[in-house]
Protein backbone atom coordinates (compact mmCIF):
# COMPACT_ATOMS: atom_id res chain seq x y z
CA UNK A 1 0.00 0.00 0.00
CA UNK A 2 1.32 3.03 -1.15
CA UNK A 3 1.95 5.52 2.22
CA UNK A 4 0.25 8.92 2.39
CA UNK A 5 2.20 11.86 1.59
CA UNK A 6 3.08 14.20 4.48
CA UNK A 7 1.46 17.48 3.30
CA UNK A 8 -1.69 15.67 3.10
CA UNK A 9 -1.58 15.23 6.62
CA UNK A 10 -0.16 18.56 7.12
CA UNK A 11 -3.30 20.24 4.91
CA UNK A 12 -5.75 18.35 7.33
CA UNK A 13 -4.12 20.38 10.35
CA UNK A 14 -4.40 23.20 8.63
CA UNK A 15 -8.17 23.18 7.85
CA UNK A 16 -8.25 22.52 11.55
CA UNK A 17 -6.66 25.48 12.49
CA UNK A 18 -8.26 27.30 10.38
CA UNK A 19 -11.76 25.57 11.06
CA UNK A 20 -11.01 26.38 15.48
CA UNK A 21 -9.94 29.66 14.81
CA UNK A 22 -10.91 31.41 12.14
CA UNK A 23 -7.56 31.68 10.86
CA UNK A 24 -6.98 34.63 13.47
CA UNK A 25 -3.76 32.50 14.74
CA UNK A 26 -2.63 31.32 10.88
CA UNK A 27 0.69 33.93 10.27
CA UNK A 28 0.15 35.01 6.73
CA UNK A 29 2.23 32.08 4.68
CA UNK A 30 0.11 29.79 6.33
CA UNK A 31 -3.29 31.60 5.47
CA UNK A 32 -1.98 31.83 1.39
CA UNK A 33 -0.79 28.47 1.72
CA UNK A 34 -4.30 26.90 2.90
CA UNK A 35 -5.72 28.55 -0.12
CA UNK A 36 -3.34 27.63 -2.21
CA UNK A 37 -4.04 23.97 -1.41
CA UNK A 38 -7.49 24.69 -3.42
CA UNK A 39 -5.63 25.52 -6.52
CA UNK A 40 -3.03 22.67 -6.38
CA UNK A 41 -4.39 19.23 -4.73
CA UNK A 42 -1.52 17.50 -5.30
CA UNK A 43 1.71 19.40 -3.67
CA UNK A 44 3.63 21.01 -0.99
CA UNK A 45 2.94 24.34 -1.37
CA UNK A 46 4.39 25.81 2.12
CA UNK A 47 7.42 26.91 0.06
CA UNK A 48 5.09 28.58 -2.55
CA UNK A 49 3.17 30.22 -0.27
CA UNK A 50 6.84 31.43 1.67
CA UNK A 51 7.98 32.96 -1.15
CA UNK A 52 5.08 34.68 -2.28
CA UNK A 53 4.84 36.56 1.05
CA UNK A 54 8.47 37.03 1.10
CA UNK A 55 8.28 38.43 -1.88
CA UNK A 56 5.01 40.57 -1.60
CA UNK A 57 5.30 41.52 1.67
CA UNK A 58 1.93 40.32 2.83
CA UNK A 59 -1.24 38.14 2.19
CA UNK A 60 -2.65 41.74 0.99
CA UNK A 61 0.39 42.34 -0.99
CA UNK A 62 -0.20 38.96 -2.89
CA UNK A 63 -3.42 38.77 -3.99
CA UNK A 64 -3.12 42.26 -4.58
CA UNK A 65 -0.21 41.76 -6.91
CA UNK A 66 -0.77 42.08 -10.51
CA UNK A 67 -1.81 38.88 -12.52
CA UNK A 68 1.04 39.27 -15.10
CA UNK A 69 3.00 39.13 -12.35
CA UNK A 70 1.96 36.08 -10.33
CA UNK A 71 1.73 33.94 -13.81
CA UNK A 72 5.51 34.69 -14.14
CA UNK A 73 5.92 33.58 -10.74
CA UNK A 74 7.65 30.24 -10.62
CA UNK A 75 5.16 27.53 -9.21
CA UNK A 76 2.22 29.88 -9.94
CA UNK A 77 -0.30 28.94 -12.81
CA UNK A 78 -3.21 30.09 -13.89
CA UNK A 79 -5.67 27.99 -11.82
CA UNK A 80 -3.55 29.68 -8.41
CA UNK A 81 -3.67 33.04 -9.92
CA UNK A 82 -7.30 32.74 -10.26
CA UNK A 83 -7.89 31.87 -6.83
CA UNK A 84 -5.79 34.84 -5.72
CA UNK A 85 -7.62 37.34 -7.62
CA UNK A 86 -11.10 35.45 -7.27
CA UNK A 87 -10.39 37.05 -3.36
CA UNK A 88 -9.33 40.39 -3.60
CA UNK A 89 -12.61 40.55 -5.95
CA UNK A 90 -14.79 38.98 -3.14
CA UNK A 91 -13.38 41.14 -0.55
CA UNK A 92 -14.12 44.44 -2.72
CA UNK A 93 -17.70 43.09 -3.10
CA UNK A 94 -18.42 42.15 0.15
CA UNK A 95 -17.44 45.55 1.46
CA UNK A 96 -19.28 47.31 -1.11
CA UNK A 97 -22.33 45.50 -0.78
CA UNK A 98 -22.33 45.93 2.91
CA UNK A 99 -21.97 49.88 2.18
CA UNK A 100 -24.84 49.73 -0.38
CA UNK A 101 -27.08 47.89 1.42
CA UNK A 102 -26.62 49.22 4.62
CA UNK A 103 -29.72 51.68 6.05
CA UNK A 104 -26.81 53.57 7.79
CA UNK A 105 -25.64 57.39 6.93
CA UNK A 106 -22.38 56.49 5.25
CA UNK A 107 -20.75 58.81 8.28
CA UNK A 108 -21.70 55.11 10.34
CA UNK A 109 -19.89 53.10 8.36
CA UNK A 110 -16.71 55.30 7.46
CA UNK A 111 -13.86 52.45 8.48
CA UNK A 112 -16.12 50.04 6.48
CA UNK A 113 -15.74 52.75 3.47
CA UNK A 114 -12.15 53.47 4.06
CA UNK A 115 -11.29 49.51 4.01
CA UNK A 116 -13.56 49.30 0.81
CA UNK A 117 -11.71 51.93 -0.62
CA UNK A 118 -8.00 50.39 0.28
CA UNK A 119 -9.36 46.85 -1.56
CA UNK A 120 -10.15 48.11 -4.19
CA UNK A 121 -7.78 51.29 -5.11
CA UNK A 122 -5.22 50.75 -2.74
CA UNK A 123 -2.54 48.64 -4.26
CA UNK A 124 -3.15 49.85 -7.75
CA UNK A 125 -0.34 51.39 -10.23
CA UNK A 126 -2.12 53.69 -11.75
CA UNK A 127 -4.37 56.74 -10.08
CA UNK A 128 -7.94 56.36 -10.13
CA UNK A 129 -10.50 58.47 -9.09
CA UNK A 130 -13.99 57.51 -8.22
CA UNK A 131 -17.23 58.96 -7.10
CA UNK A 132 -18.93 57.78 -4.22
CA UNK A 133 -22.85 58.91 -4.45
CA UNK A 134 -25.02 59.76 -1.61
CA UNK A 135 -28.78 60.46 -0.90
CA UNK A 136 -30.46 63.11 1.27
CA UNK A 137 -29.96 60.88 4.40
CA UNK A 138 -25.84 60.08 3.68
CA UNK A 139 -26.79 56.69 2.45
CA UNK A 140 -25.07 55.21 -0.42
CA UNK A 141 -26.93 55.20 -4.06
CA UNK A 142 -23.88 54.07 -6.00
CA UNK A 143 -20.31 55.04 -6.94
CA UNK A 144 -18.77 55.93 -10.42
CA UNK A 145 -15.22 55.54 -11.24
CA UNK A 146 -14.34 58.73 -13.73
CA UNK A 147 -10.70 58.56 -14.22
CA UNK A 148 -7.54 56.50 -14.93
CA UNK A 149 -4.63 57.94 -15.01
CA UNK A 150 -0.55 57.96 -15.12
CA UNK A 151 0.99 56.59 -12.09
CA UNK A 152 1.12 60.26 -10.45
CA UNK A 153 -1.77 61.64 -12.17
CA UNK A 154 -5.47 61.78 -12.97
CA UNK A 155 -7.61 64.18 -15.34
CA UNK A 156 -10.09 65.54 -12.79
CA UNK A 157 -13.24 67.52 -14.39
CA UNK A 158 -15.55 69.48 -11.90
CA UNK A 159 -18.38 69.67 -14.61
CA UNK A 160 -18.69 65.87 -15.01
CA UNK A 161 -18.72 65.19 -11.03
CA UNK A 162 -21.63 67.50 -10.46
CA UNK A 163 -23.22 66.39 -13.83
CA UNK A 164 -23.16 62.15 -12.73
CA UNK A 165 -24.17 63.61 -8.93
CA UNK A 166 -27.36 65.34 -10.94
CA UNK A 167 -28.13 62.86 -12.66
CA UNK A 168 -28.14 60.24 -10.19
CA UNK A 169 -29.95 62.27 -7.66
CA UNK A 170 -27.24 62.50 -5.07
CA UNK A 171 -27.63 65.29 -2.31
CA UNK A 172 -23.55 64.22 -1.50
CA UNK A 173 -20.56 63.03 -2.84
CA UNK A 174 -17.59 61.53 -1.64
CA UNK A 175 -14.84 62.20 -3.92
CA UNK A 176 -11.96 59.23 -3.49
CA UNK A 177 -8.46 58.43 -5.40
CA UNK A 178 -5.40 56.85 -4.75
CA UNK A 179 -1.79 57.46 -4.53
CA UNK A 180 0.18 54.73 -5.69
CA UNK A 181 3.30 56.25 -4.78
CA UNK A 182 2.15 55.34 -0.91
CA UNK A 183 2.57 59.20 -0.22
CA UNK A 184 -1.29 60.28 0.47
CA UNK A 185 -0.52 63.94 1.53
CA UNK A 186 -2.46 65.71 -1.16
CA UNK A 187 -0.55 67.89 -3.95
CA UNK A 188 -1.48 71.53 -4.74
CA UNK A 189 -3.28 70.10 -7.70
CA UNK A 190 -5.23 67.79 -5.30
CA UNK A 191 -6.49 70.72 -3.05
CA UNK A 192 -7.09 73.31 -5.94
CA UNK A 193 -9.29 70.66 -7.80
CA UNK A 194 -11.41 69.64 -4.73
CA UNK A 195 -12.27 73.39 -3.76
CA UNK A 196 -13.56 73.76 -7.56
CA UNK A 197 -15.76 70.48 -6.94
CA UNK A 198 -16.86 71.91 -3.48
CA UNK A 199 -17.97 75.52 -5.03
CA UNK A 200 -19.47 73.60 -8.04
CA UNK A 201 -21.65 71.10 -5.75
CA UNK A 202 -22.52 74.37 -3.95
CA UNK A 203 -24.00 76.09 -6.41
CA UNK A 204 -26.31 73.12 -7.13
CA UNK A 205 -27.12 72.31 -3.40
CA UNK A 206 -25.36 68.76 -3.20
CA UNK A 207 -22.74 68.45 -0.31
CA UNK A 208 -18.81 67.32 -0.83
CA UNK A 209 -18.80 65.11 1.96
CA UNK A 210 -15.33 64.55 2.06
CA UNK A 211 -12.49 63.79 -0.57
CA UNK A 212 -10.07 60.78 0.58
CA UNK A 213 -6.61 59.90 -0.98
CA UNK A 214 -6.06 56.18 -0.41
CA UNK A 215 -3.15 54.51 -0.55
CA UNK A 216 -2.17 50.54 0.51
CA UNK A 217 -1.50 51.37 4.14
CA UNK A 218 -3.00 55.13 4.86
CA UNK A 219 -5.48 57.41 4.05
CA UNK A 220 -6.12 61.75 4.17
CA UNK A 221 -9.40 63.06 4.62
CA UNK A 222 -9.75 66.50 3.44
CA UNK A 223 -12.55 67.12 6.07
CA UNK A 224 -10.76 66.02 8.67
CA UNK A 225 -7.74 68.42 7.69
CA UNK A 226 -10.42 71.28 6.83
CA UNK A 227 -9.85 71.68 3.36
CA UNK A 228 -13.66 71.25 2.78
Amino acid sequence: MAETPDYLGHRQRLREKFLNGGGKSMPDYEFLELLLTIAIPRRDVKPLAKKLVNKYGSFAGVVNAPLEDLLAFEGVKENSATVLKLVKEAAIRLNWQVLNNSDEPVINNWDLLIDYCRSSMGHQEFEEFKIVFLNNKLQVLCEESQQRGTVDQVAIHPREVIKSAVLKGASAIILIHNHPSGNVTPSKADIDITKKINAAAEAMNIRVLDHIIISKSDFYSFKEHRII
